[in-house]
């Protein structure tokens, strides 16, 4: 139901919980915070130290299928926790650390938001690590550029002034697409539906009187922010064709499918309210 934790809301809440814990490591070890970036094997055996046991936990907590959810909400929390580390200190792998953190979120609360608002659409996929070949290279690419432009020109990676532009960014993107999922409740899908179920209806309240895809608009600027963030020139320019591109064509593809839903409705709709990304109008198609 709607606006409840089912079992496996729980359980994925619990384990990435479980999994963030490994920011409190140094006040175990009564170490430094920048416990990755530091030199020796301390703090490296303790992470794996860490790791092993926290999915042994798991998989006495949880059976089988929960235990497919728990480890993967586990393994954000982890990610999410050695954000936090890499941020502490004057690391020079701070910004990264924000990075991290900003990308770990993202993907868990995709899942929690939708185990709250549409638990029926929820499964595996909802965490979108699996999203598409083309994200998981984006992804790659960008820790590339970071990594040899660190080697090279490190003082390109410490411009804390951008990178705090981009996180403001992150932040700000990931906030609206939460909003707009929150606010579609159960007409909210991650799949474009090409069949309208009894329930579904045209949302046009809170962030959808501001952009007719505000969940777009967020992850687009999400997406661009953690670029400026991690202060990737390359990757910034990348980032933001790329992401134009996709949704030129799946706002297109998305809005015939409400027009056949909605008809007039929406028509009066999109003439209305504009669809929140630059140079991006929509279906050109009229009843």
């Amino acid at each position: 139901r709607r606006g409840r934790l089912g079992r496996e809301g729980r359980a994925s809440l619990c384990s990435f919980l479980l999994g963030a814990s490994v920011a409190a490591l140094p006040l175990l070890l009564g170490s430094s915070p920048a416990l990755l970036a530091g030199p020796g094997l301390r703090g490296r055996l303790a992470l794996a130290l860490h790791v092993a046991g926290v999915n042994a936990a798991l998989l006495l907590l949880y059976p089988r299928p929960l235990y497919k959810i728990a480890v993967r909400a586990c393994f954000l929390g982890f990610a999410f926790g050695c954000g936090l580390l890499l941020s502490g200190g004057r690391s020079a792998w701070r910004h990264f650390g924000w990075y991290i953190c900003s990308l770990s979120l993202f993907h868990y609360s995709e899942y929690l938001v939708t185990a709250i608002n549409n638990p029926h659409s929820l499964s595996l996929d909802s965490f979108l690590l699996n999203h598409s070949f083309e994200y998981n290279l984006a992804a790659l690419s960008s820790w590339v550029e970071f990594t040899l432009e660190k080697l090279f020109f490190p003082e390109l990676k410490q411009i804390t002034w951008l990178s705090t532009v981009g996180l403001l960014m992150v932040i700000f993107g990931d906030c609206l697409r939460k909003a707009a999922m929150l606010t579609a409740g159960s007409n909210f899908n991650h799949i474009v539906q090409n069949e309208k179920s009894d329930t579904h209806t045209l949302v046009t309240s809170g962030v959808y009187g501001w952009f007719r895809h505000p969940s777009y608009v967020g992850w687009f600027y999400w997406s661009i922010g953690t670029q400026v963030l991690l202060c990737n020139p390359i990757c910034v320019v990348g980032y933001a064709l790329a992401s134009w591109s996709f949704f030129r064509e799946r706002i297109e593809e998305e809005e015939i499918t409400l027009i056949h839903f909605f008809g007039e409705e929406y028509l009066e709709y999109k003439r209305k309210v504009p669809s929140g990304l630059p140079f991006i109008k929509g279906v050109k198609l009229e009843l």
